[in-house]
Parts: C-alpha cells; sequence; structure tokens
C-alpha cells in the first residue's frame, strides 16, 4: 500500500507492487523504449559501471536506439565519454561534462580506499605521481603496460597491482583520466587535456545535481540506494533531495521513501498496461539494473525466487523487470553462446523475450547468437 506524496502535490493511495517499482525502473534506465546515442545514455544515467568493458559497452548499447559497437568507441576516443574511477572504487563510463564535479564529490570518502592499499609506497607516491604526470605530458595515450615499462627504465618499478591502485588514485584526484583508446585497449592521458574547461559546482550544489539526476534516470529509488552508489553519507544524499526541490518526486512504500523524477506516479506504474518494450534482457551483474542500487535492489525479484547472498552469477536473464535466470556469455569465432539456468520454470512468452535478447546482443557482437536453457 503506499500512503503517497510528492514534493509538488498528493498522490493517492493506491495498491502498487515491487513488480510495478521494477518496470518503472525499466523505463527510467532506458531499457525499455530505447533512445539516442551512447553519448546521451551516460549523460542520461550519470554514470554506467564499467568494470568489464566488452561486457560494459553493452550495457550502454542497449540503452540506445540503434545499439552499434562504434558509438561508444567514437565518444571515449574523442573524450566526450570518459571510462574511469569514480562514485565507488570501480570502472565508470562518465560524461566529460560531469567527471569533475562527481570526481569532487565523491573521491573523498572513495580515496581511502585507494590509499590504504599503497600505505607501503606512501614514501614514494609524490615522485611516481610526477613521473606519471611527465610520462604522460610527453606522450598521451599510454596504455598501462607502457607506463609500466617507463617506470621500470627509470628505476621506479611497481607491481602490476600497485600501478593499477597508483592509477586509480590519481584519476580520484582528478589528474588522469582514459585516454584514446587503442586497438581496443585502454589507456591513459592527463586529466586536463582531456577535460580543458572542467564543470564545477559547489558542494551543496553538486548533491543537488547528483540527487536529481540519479534518481530521475534510475527511480524509484531511495537515498539508501543513491549512498550506495555515490559512496556518500544518507544525510548528504537527504540534503541533496532537499535541495533538488522540485526536481523530484516521492512516495511511501513497504516503509521506505522512494524518489523519482516529477510526471510518471504510483497509479501510473500500477496501471494495467502491456509491459514496455523490449521485453527481455540480457544483462551482467555490473549493470545499473542491478548494482545501481543496495537498499530496494530486490524489486527485481518481486517473486523471491532468487538465492540471496554471495552472488554466484555473472549474468542475468530479465524479463518484464524481473531477475528470471542466471546467464553466463561465451563468445567464439562465429558465435555468442548466452547459458541460462532460470531459477524457476520459464513460460513460453519468456523464453521468446530472451531469444529476442540474445538476438539483439548477438547483432551487436557481429556474432550468431545462441541460447542454451539449462535445467
Amino acid at each position: 500500500m503506499f500512503g503517497s506524496r510528492a514534493m509538488t502535490g498528493s498522490y493517492a493511495a493506491v495498491m502498487t507492487t515491487d513488480h510495478d517499482l521494477a518496470r518503472w525502473r525499466l523505463r527510467s534506465q532506458r531499457l525499455a523504449a530505447p533512445e539516442g546515442d551512447a553519448e546521451h545514455i551516460v549523460r542520461t544515467l550519470l554514470a554506467v559501471q564499467a568494470e568489464n568493458a566488452s561486457q560494459s559497452a553493452w550495457a550502454v548499447a542497449t540503452r540506445t536506439a540503434a545499439p552499434e559497437a562504434s558509438d561508444l568507441a567514437g565518444a571515449l576516443a574523442d573524450g566526450r565519454v570518459l571510462r574511469l574511477h569514480v562514485l565507488r572504487p570501480t570502472w565508470h563510463y562518465v560524461h566529460a561534462d560531469d567527471a569533475p564535479w562527481l570526481l569532487a564529490l565523491t573521491a573523498p570518502r572513495v580515496l581511502p580506499v585507494f590509499e590504504s592499499q599503497l600505505r607501503h609506497l606512501e614514501a614514494r607516491l609524490p615522485a611516481l605521481t610526477r613521473t606519471i604526470e611527465e610520462l604522460l605530458a610527453e606522450a598521451s595515450d599510454r596504455t598501462r603496460a607502457e607506463i609500466a615499462a617507463a617506470l621500470a627504465e627509470r628505476g621506479e618499478a611497481l607491481t602490476g597491482h600497485e600501478l593499477m591502485l597508483l592509477l586509480g588514485r590519481l584519476e580520484m584526484l582528478a589528474l588522469v583520466c582514459s585516454g584514446a583508446p587503442r586497438d581496443g585497449e585502454h589507456t591513459y592521458a592527463l586529466f586536463d587535456d582531456r577535460v580543458p574547461a572542467p564543470r564545477r559546482l559547489e558542494r551543496d550544489e553538486a548533491l543537488a545535481e547528483l540527487a536529481a539526476r540519479y534518481f530521475a534516470a534510475h527511480g524509484p529509488a531511495t537515498v539508501g540506494d543513491l549512498a550506495y552508489w555515490a559512496t556518500l553519507t544518507v544525510t548528504d544524499v537527504r540534503r541533496g533531495a532537499a535541495a533538488a526541490g522540485d526536481r523530484l518526486a516521492s512516495f511511501e512504500h513497504d516503509g521506505r521513501t522512494f524518489w523519482h523524477a516529477p510526471g510518471e506516479t504510483p497509479e501510473d506504474a500500477s496501471a494495467e498496461v502491456p509491459a514496455a518494450a523490449p521485453r527481455g534482457h540480457l544483462l551482467q551483474v555490473l549493470d545499473e539494473m542491478y548494482r545501481g542500487y543496495q537498499d530496494s535492489r530486490w524489486v527485481l525479484d518481486a517473486e523471491g525466487i532468487v538465492p540471496r547472498g554471495r552472488e554466484s552469477a555473472i549474468g542475468m536473464a530479465l524479463v518484464d523487470g524481473q531477475l528470471v535466470a542466471a546467464m553466463k556469455r561465451t563468445t567464439a569465432a562465429k558465435a555468442v553462446t548466452f547459458s541460462v539456468s532460470p531459477y524457476r520454470e520459464l513460460a513460453a512468452p519468456e523464453r521468446e523475450s530472451i531469444d529476442d535478447a540474445a538476438t539483439r546482443y548477438g547483432r551487436f557482437l557481429g556474432l550468431e547468437a545462441r541460447v542454451r536453457i539449462d535445467s
């Protein structure tokens, strides 16, 4: 039961379900009714987790009107979209316009993760930082292997793990970021070279901007979801939501407040309307539809059929906003196979939706798509 309210008015109480909220999120996240290009999607979602570069490319593309691998690749090459550590100690795609203020807002709580693991190098960090900046000033778009070799030549060798952590720290400090990929391989460049006119926001303004845009693209969601997503305190998120004013609306569900962009209402979410298309999606569990939440993640499983606890799958099959199966993707020279392990028996329309999702994914990869349903 909703006892619903909005910042700009009141909703009448209405019965709705977790499944309704999951369908709503499909639309917010552009998984239903995809639109625009890769740059538009990254800007709209504010950030897209990009730990696995190959599968996260599909996470962006599947939300676009015309999924093409060259779309995101082009945005990364010319620096409109960056791939760097921001929000949490992991990779994300973020628009170049948003990277400076997002880093300034969220890095203070994430940097200690890198600092603690680099404590044994603390005395060397200033010199290592200067050297990497000099290397990238001399020649931009260097791979991690090239940076490692150059450091070793200068007597400043690091292990692969140490260099990964150091570069993550420098990204958090807005000193380095992604350069133009080379043959599909990630490279590094100086942040100031890739973002010559950074957008700066005061902290309260940044909190309001974060809240308004996260809840618009991920809503309905809770302050706990955003606190997790951006490594902020619940107090900061509430402050941002309040400052966003009429850019947000909210309602009560299951003892929690859910925030979203104005326009759609709980009544709309629970109306008897056909499921939005496409109905089926094959995604990594790092996808924003799963990893973009923590407090209310399990609206994806309104039936309660998915085992909780440690994640055992690296992929998932969604049908109509519900997590119905684990998924593993295997690519070969001419085909991609999606091994699907259902959490319950799948109805014929659900299997058709999964087949359709596989076809779309295979077309994006330029491979024949095959679906194997495991018992």
